[in-house]
């Protein structure tokens, strides 16, 4: 099961997840970013997993998607900060050789 919250802030706008990210829900997740990525307005979009139990290969695949498009994505807890950080090195090492092309 998947819960996700929006939260609205003067400056930045936050998908509150809670429960597992993991398919099918987490194509779930990647909708709900790309409508919640509209009317900003200058506010920054931010994933907050600090209630996610289960991040599975489908899961890490959507937030490096969109890490790659700009979102924000925070965590706590030694679980989600081990994976977010493995995640940060993907991104980080897949953008390098994507300018190299």
């Amino acid at each position: 099961m998947l819960k996700i919250s929006i939260v609205e802030g003067r400056k930045q706008r936050r998908l509150v997840v809670e429960g597992k990210l993991v398919a099918p829900w987490s194509d779930e997740l990647k909708a709900t970013c790309e409508r919640a990525g509209s009317g900003l307005n200058g506010r920054e979009l931010v994933v907050d997993l600090k209630i996610v139990t289960t991040i599975s290969e489908a899961g890490e695949n959507v937030l490096v998607e969109l890490m790659k498009q700009g979102v924000k994505v925070r965590c706590c807890g030694v679980f989600t900060e081990y994976v977010l950080k493995q995640l940060t090195r993907r991104v980080r090492r897949n953008g390098s050789q994507e300018e190299e092309r």
